[in-house]
């Protein structure tokens, strides 16, 4: 087997292996989940103290005094409007103003009627017991701090008769910031220890059902949630793994503990931060599937620890917004936010790749097109003209090199007509040849492999990036760059398919079957084989890799297709024709110094 085939089979298996990893890493199929159900009863304002005495808070405690009123209210700023509910002295909508679904304000927190909202406060670590009594509640704008504080109050009474207080405090700021801080308090009228300590436990906080916007399924090409942690002690952010259930944390050597959990989809994330850690003793996160309802819940909970104090104040804060490195990077640095919240490393709650770095090279460059040329599929096309320009000195190697292998057409075919029922003798003589003119079969397929880094990060890019979420390029056809064109839908389902008719992945595939048909020549009888599946099967692999990947991702790859088919066209009709005249001149010099040598 000569040089140049072992270096096709290998250059295959590079390909092969890297589309693998592209279809595990980006088109893997949703992980198996376990079903779980969870009932939780609302309570009525009427029959609050009944509930409470008879079966509420496993008969410790209940709530006392006149019912407060149980509407819901709103509070906005710059990019949110939080929907207040007094059961329980919970949020239960927040709406991203900047951030739309089907052209309105998109609904970060997904739940269904009867999931319990978030920031729900549960009697010491039982999930299925939450504190829900209707909270009386006041509203006040602190201008010297940019902050509009929601506060909300209940007294409880426990069997014994001592009293206690739970106060919940919310703080909105006024300017464009996604982060809210919440404080919860809790104090007796007695002096006496607070009566919440159940098997060590005081309460539980939890964040959930799941992060919006609507969705009827998750798949990991198209939607997901993820649960990430980021330990103080560790070097970055580490995923929850569970496949259903739920997962706790909570063996803590000493001064360790969690910085903060998040719930991360595909363009937001909610990220919850216990500024009084060393009180946290379980860091829980549960997977749930529901037959009705939402599909999928994502929760996680804090629970503190109990304590023999009269009074406790543990401050909660909670980033509820868009999945942006300079939102999130505000609370890095004290002076850039409302809180003076500093070094928490938000940013590592974002999902990224491991050429994170590059993603954020290209969506720099993006952007800043974006802002002379305010539509993102042409940005996309100047982004790849930039990127061909600037690989165009690796490349020129390999177009002229197919060139001169095209003018060398001729002189392949004798060497088939030669040894026609000799492979082998072919692959010397061709070789021989090759090495001859200093040509290598091969070097026109490495600049496809050198692009692969650029593939995979302009995935992540296009497929993540919270700006090109409704992006549109062409009205009526590809109106969102983040997700699959479809042109029409089919009332049965097609194999590996779908019923959606995608476009963009058939021009690809074409304009990628052209290309590398273009960019080969002529092969060695080993070769010809492997060349026909480079040609034809890797472009057909990849039709059924990409067939739903988003729109932007294949506007990039068929420019890119169509640029060095241009290219090749190109190069073949200028050098061709030099390459042909400086064969013919070599093979004129070689005849005429035989002469010479035969006459001497």
């Amino acid at each position: 087997m000569d040089r140049n085939t072992i270096l096709a089979i290998v250059l295959c298996t590079i390909v092969i292996i890297f589309s693998t990893t592209i279809q595990a890493a980006f088109f893997s199929p949703a992980p198996t989940e376990t079903t779980t159900e969870t009932i939780v009863e609302n309570v009525d304002d009427s029959t609050i103290s009944t509930y409470g005495a008879s079966n509420a808070y496993e008969n410790d405690f209940y709530a006392i005094g006149d019912s407060p009123d149980s509407s819901t209210f709103i509070v906005e700023n710059e990019v949110s409007s939080f929907t207040f509910d007094p059961v329980g002295a919970t949020i239960s909508s927040v709406k991203l103003k900047e951030h739309h679904t089907n052209g309105e304000p998109s609904e970060f927190i997904f739940k269904d009627s009867d999931d319990v909202n978030p920031f729900m406060l549960y009697v010491g670590d039982d999930k299925t017991n939450p504190i829900d009594a209707v909270f009386n509640y006041s509203i006040n704008e602190l201008t010297d701090r940019n902050i509009t504080q929601v506060s909300f109050s209940r007294d409880f009474e426990t069997k014994d008769g001592r009293i206690f207080t739970i106060n919940k405090i919310y703080a909105v700021p006024m300017n464009d910031e996604y982060m809210i801080q919440l404080v919860v308090n809790i104090s007796t009228s007695d002096g006496g220890s607070i009566p919440l300590n159940y098997n060590g436990d005081a309460y539980t906080i939890g964040f959930g059902p799941q992060v919006g916007p609507e969705f009827e399924s998750m798949s990991s090409s198209y939607d997901y949630r993820r649960i990430n942690y980021l330990r103080d002690d560790r070097g970055g952010k580490s995923n929850v793994s569970y496949s259903g259930g739920e997962y706790v944390y909570e063996n803590f050597d000493e001064d360790e503990f969690i910085d903060w959990m998040s719930l991360t989809g595909k363009y937001f994330v909610a990220i919850g931060i216990p500024e009084t850690r060393n009180i946290i003793d379980k860091y829980t996160a549960t997977n749930m599937t529901y037959s009705e309802g939402v599909s999928q819940e994502n929760y996680f909970y804090f629970t503190r620890t109990g304590t023999s104090d009269s009074v406790l104040t543990d401050v909660y804060s909670y980033y509820l917004g868009p999945q942006s490195a300079t939102e999130l990077d505000r609370y890095d640095n004290a002076a850039d936010n409302v809180f003076g919240l500093e070094e928490h490393r938000l940013r590592e709650a974002m999902d990224s790749s491991w050429l994170w770095w590059l993603e954020s090279i290209l969506n720099w460059c993006l952007s800043f097109i974006y802002r002379f040329i305010p539509n993102y599929g042409v940005a996309i096309i100047i982004l790849t003209i930039i990127i061909k320009l600037l690989l165009h000195p690796l490349s020129k190697k390999g177009t002229e090199s197919t060139a001169k292998m095209s003018a060398l057409t001729p002189k392949l075919n004798e060497i088939k007509e030669r040894y026609p029922d000799d492979p082998n003798a072919q692959n010397v003589a061709m070789a021989k040849l090759y090495k001859e003119e200093g040509i290598n079969p091969m070097s026109s397929c490495w600049p496809m492999l050198i692009q692969f880094p650029i593939l995979i990060a302009f995935y992540g890019l296009l497929n993540k990036n919270i700006d090109l979420r409704g992006a549109m390029f062409i009205p009526g056809w590809i109106t969102d760059l983040s997700i699959p064109e479809t042109i029409f839908t089919l009332p049965f389902n097609i194999p590996f398919l779908g019923n959606e008719i995608h476009l963009l992945p058939i021009l690809y595939t074409l304009s990628m079957i052209f290309s590398m048909k273009i960019t080969q020549s002529s092969s060695t009888a080993g070769q010809a084989g492997m060349m026909k599946f480079m040609t034809y099967g890797m472009p057909i692999i990849f039709f059924f890799i990409l067939y739903n990947a988003p729109s932007g991702l294949l506007v990039y790859w068929s420019v890119t297709n169509i640029i060095s088919i241009g290219t090749q066209v190109y190069v073949n009709k200028k050098k061709g024709t030099q390459f042909k005249l400086e064969i013919q001149k070599e093979d004129e010099e070689k005849a005429l110094a035989k002469k010479k040598k035969r006459r001497k």
